[in-house]
């Protein structure tokens, strides 16, 4: 008989109380960090080609004007329609539609704020010219033109 028993450790389990809290923090983050609005285009483009492209770093201050033929088949083809955000517009509605997106955005995003337009490339540069003015009227000065990479 020995005066000294040895007991035998074991290994403590890991507390799992606190891992349905930490998993619904993270799904919270990632719902809160990611934006999901994406508006579909109603109109029917092919984008010019380009050689000097960057992408923008954000995304959330772009607004998407889509220039080009309406794909609706009740519409009447070979008709240059305008897409701002998600309905058709006359230029003389662009700098209005315009307004009213940038004021529902946050100050920081209105003051970044970058209007991108996709057009076809078979849109006449008068067209392109006048969304131009327009924006110009409602304070839109940051443009730029989405384009594919030239294959060389």
């Amino acid at each position: 008989m020995s005066l000294f028993q040895r007991h035998r450790r074991e290994m403590p389990t890991l507390n799992t109380a606190s891992l349905p809290d930490l998993i619904f923090t993270v799904l919270f983050f990632f719902m809160i960090v990611t934006s999901m609005r994406s508006v579909p285009p109603l109109v029917s483009y092919t984008t010019p080609e380009g050689t000097e492209l960057s992408k923008p770093e954000r995304k959330s201050h772009i607004i998407y004007i889509y220039i080009g033929e309406p794909i609706d088949t009740d519409a009447p083809r070979h008709e240059t329609v305008i897409q701002v955000d998600d309905k058709y517009c006359d230029i003389a509605d662009i700098a209005d539609e315009v307004t009213s997106i940038r004021n529902g955005m946050s100050a920081e995003d209105a003051e970044k704020m970058c209007v991108s337009i996709k057009a076809d490339r078979s849109v006449d540069m008068g067209t392109i010219t006048d969304v131009k003015t327009a924006l110009r009227q409602a304070g839109a000065y940051r443009i730029n033109y989405s384009a594919t990479n030239k294959k060389k």
